[in-house]
């Protein structure tokens, strides 16, 4: 055998011995197989962030009221009967009617604001601006601010499709009481005093009268 062949039969067995490693090292692919990359992070993570939720808690309503209790059903439930509504909107003009109200009270004449009063309110309020009147008595009051509105409960009626909401206000004021002859008997104009207050407003959803009535005084 000449040195020819014997360098092709070593060359074949080396051939044969690296083809045998590679399998065992790499083993077997059957078919086409796409690039294998390594997914970053990013792509890796769960991306639950991703997703929408829809139907969540209503803010204009958990703002205010904690969410899923007797008062936030209650509100949602008015929004139902009258879309429009809005909790937010609805505290500030309860601010608003709140000094208009509270004023005029103070002043002995509730004419311009009766009809923002339910009839045992104005009834109510008749009587204490009567007898202050027999009395000879004179209320200076005025509202130096409303520091704070808090809605402190909301109910509706399903047959009547009547809403009430309590709220609590917190007022700074001044306020002194005259009698006939104008001589201070209580109180003093230089004092700012606080105080709270707690009345409901009710009115019917859904009807074209937007106007909120003052029904109840106290918690």
């Amino acid at each position: 055998m000449n040195s020819a062949v014997i360098q092709l039969l070593v060359l074949a067995g080396i051939a044969v011995f690296l083809i045998l490693r590679l399998k065992n090292v790499l083993g077997t692919r059957e078919g086409f197989e796409k690039p294998q990359v390594q997914a970053s992070s990013a792509q890796t993570r769960a991306r639950p962030e991703l997703e929408v939720i829809e139907g969540g808690p209503d803010r204009d309503i958990t703002d205010h009221v904690e969410d899923g209790s007797d008062s936030a059903k209650a509100l949602a439930a008015m929004k139902m009967a009258e879309p429009g509504f809005s909790v937010s909107e609805f505290l500030t003009g309860a601010r608003q009617a709140y000094e208009m109200i509270f004023s005029a009270f103070e002043s002995g004449d509730i004419s311009d604001v009766r009809g923002f009063l339910g009839p045992d309110v104005a009834e109510a309020f008749d009587a204490v601006i009567a007898e202050r009147k027999e009395k000879g008595l004179v209320i200076d009051s005025e509202i130096v601010g409303v520091r704070d509105v808090e809605l402190r409960r909301a109910t509706f009626d399903r047959d009547t499709r009547e809403g009430q909401v309590t709220v609590r206000f917190l007022a700074e004021l001044t306020t002194v009481v005259r009698d006939a002859e104008g001589t201070v008997v209580e109180g003093d104009p230089n004092e700012i005093k606080r105080q709270h207050d707690t009345w409901t407003f009710g009115r019917p959803m859904g009807t074209d009268d937007p106007n909120w009535q003052l029904v109840a005084t106290g918690e």
